[in-house]
């Protein structure tokens, strides 16, 4: 396969989501006078907490911490600030085509033949998603032993800062009455709460088309007792043996800078401090391995000295899968993000958006990969002469400002079925291995074929007739769907008829995985890492399944509490 090919699979990937819409930044973007390049930082410091990863976790804990204690963030990736044309609408596809090694986004394929992403920016996936911002549900929050009362205040912490309520158009309307009468009720209009029906979620952009990220959380921070280094990679944590406990004790970090130069960060000695990974789900199992915590004959076969046997990091890897039908309209269509959600009962979210800002150069591959799937071995084509016009109208519009259409997606809770991740290389800079097993599980399927008959059921409802073509049925969307490369599993002839095929022939990503140092199994409920001290992990990677219809609000608001919670101890610890 050629590369252009693969830059098409990943154009189309990202067109047809709309996931990673970026409005650009404020241009009162805040000026971090503690965020500086690592080719600034000592060859030697001392700190009372190192964080890696400055993403959607790291960038809260971050902030809270800095109130009683001097802070490290380590973050690979660069600024979100420094060009805030690069993560405009205009610009997303390039931007996440871009796989330069300072480019926001490093793609990675699954082992399940699922094209993916792993953010690399100082703010992490805030920087790069649809923005959409969605509280875990009260049985989320019980099941995970948190504290209501904190829990409440943590989220509410980062609402005030970052959140909005959306301002609701033409598409996303359309799609929402859809769902009510469908049946999926009651509606609850605005609200950040997960609940059963159709909802008006939070956004992370403002008014004015801004988007605000996980970095702006850092106006919460202590200037003087945070340092943030950018495009600063670990490459391992080192430990020591605590001869007390007789257990290794995380001490420092060993990164280097984008020059590959060297630079080693340590614990100062006091009492309660400590490392603590938020690289997420693919980098802190990753990190765990690379620093000698892991399965030891897997470590072993890499070269790697083993520090603590740990069979289970790496255990437990998770992707909600996502299936979608592209609707072209009849009628033009406004740039929406995802606002519009329908929490079924049957165990499946239907989310929606609209437009999309597309170049022309996309445009002809897009146009060439349609010629050849409406005409493939000089076969009759499948589509009438008036759906063919109006798919190749839709292709061509993508060279204008926006799609004349959008998307319908699905995404299911959960999921039941889950992999493994697995060292390649002993480089930090390289992808892991990694497997989800999508729909190993019977249960995640059944819920994935729910939620597309209930797409199928809002396209066809009286609520959307405006945007969709009559002469242009369902089936045809299917069709279409099959043919065209959105990942590079098989295809089956039976997808066309078999919703079930369907949806393991078409599943895409929706960049909400999870586990690989799932609590219980690798760290406690405190995040402290297993059988050694001074290491805690503190991200997506300990969940066991992915909170409410999407994970950021969560995965911020877990950053901020278990920041209060660290602090509490600390000051309790000091006073004795």
């Amino acid at each position: 396969m050629g590369w252009g090919l693969k830059q098409f699979f990943w154009a189309f990937l990202v067109a047809v989501v709309l996931f990673f819409n970026g409005l650009s930044y404020s241009e009162k973007a805040p000026a971090y006078t503690f965020v500086k390049e690592a080719t600034s930082a000592p060859l030697v410091s001392f700190y009372d907490y190192i964080i890696i990863g400055g993403g959607t976790c790291g960038c809260p804990l971050a902030a809270t911490l800095s109130q009683g204690a001097r802070v490290l963030v380590l973050e690979r990736g660069g600024s979100p600030y420094k060009n805030p044309d690069q993560i405009n609408i205009n610009n997303f596809v390039n931007t996440l085509s871009d796989t330069s090694p300072t480019s926001f986004s490093q793609p990675f394929i699954s082992r399940d033949g699922v094209l993916n992403t792993r953010a690399r920016v100082l703010g992490g996936g805030s920087v790069l998603n649809a923005g959409f911002y969605t509280r875990a549900s009260s049985k989320y929050i019980r099941d995970a032993g948190w504290n209501q009362t904190l829990a409440r205040e943590s989220y509410q912490w980062v609402e005030k800062l970052m959140t909005f309520e959306p301002a609701m158009l033409q598409w996303q309307s359309a799609v929402r009455n859809g769902l009510l009468e469908v049946g999926v009720l009651p509606y609850h209009g605005f609200t950040f709460d997960h609940l059963y029906g159709t909802k008006v979620g939070g956004t992370i952009f403002d008014k004015e088309g801004h988007r605000h990220t996980a970095a702006d959380l850092f106006q919460y921070a202590h200037p003087r007792r945070v340092s943030v280094y950018l495009h600063a990679t670990v490459k391992k944590i080192t430990f020591k043996y605590n001869r007390e406990t007789k257990r290794p004790q995380a001490n420092g970090v060993i990164f280097k800078d984008e020059f590959g130069i060297k630079h080693r960060a340590y614990l100062s000695k006091k009492p309660m401090n400590e490392i603590i990974l938020s690289a997420g789900a693919i980098g802190s199992p990753q990190l765990l391995m690379l620093s000698g915590i892991g399965p030891a004959h897997h470590l072993e076969a890499h070269g790697i000295k083993v520090v603590l046997d740990a069979p289970l990091v790496g255990q437990g890897m998770a992707d909600n899968p996502m299936n979608v039908l592209v609707v072209p309209s009849p009628a033009p269509v406004e740039v929406s993000l995802i606002q519009t959600v329908g929490i079924t009962r049957s165990g499946s979210f239907i989310e929606t958006a609209s437009g999309l800002s597309f170049g022309h150069s996309w445009a002809e591959k897009l146009q060439g990969i349609f010629e050849l799937v409406s005409n493939q071995s000089g076969q009759t084509s499948k589509f009438s002469p008036e759906a063919m016009q109006s798919f190749a109208d839709t292709i061509r519009s993508f060279a204008n400002p926006t799609l004349k259409g959008g998307v319908i997606l699905e995404k299911i809770m959960g999921p039941l079925s889950t992999g493994h991740l697995e060292l390649i290389t002993t480089s930090p800079d390289d992808n892991p291995s990694v497997t989800f097993n999508y729909f190993k599980e019977p249960e995640d399927l059944r819920m994935c074929v729910e939620g597309m008959r209930t797409i199928i059921e809002v396209i066809n409802s009286k609520a959307f007739s405006k945007f969709r073509y009559p002469s242009m049925p369902v089936q045809a969307l299917i069709e279409l769907m099959i043919n065209l490369p959105v990942n590079l599993r098989p295809k089956h002839l039976s997808a066309a008829i078999s919703l079930e095929q369907y949806c393991i022939d078409t599943v895409m990503t929706i960049w909400h995985y999870h586990g690989g140092c799932q609590v219980g199994k690798v760290v406690d409920h405190d995040y402290k890492v297993i059988g050694v001290d001074a290491l805690r992990v503190i991200d997506g990677s300990t969940f066991y399944r992915s909170p409410g219809t999407n994970p950021q609000a969560t995965v911020m608001m877990l950053g901020r509490y278990m920041g209060k919670k660290i602090l509490n101890r600390r000051f309790l610890h000091l006073r004795k």
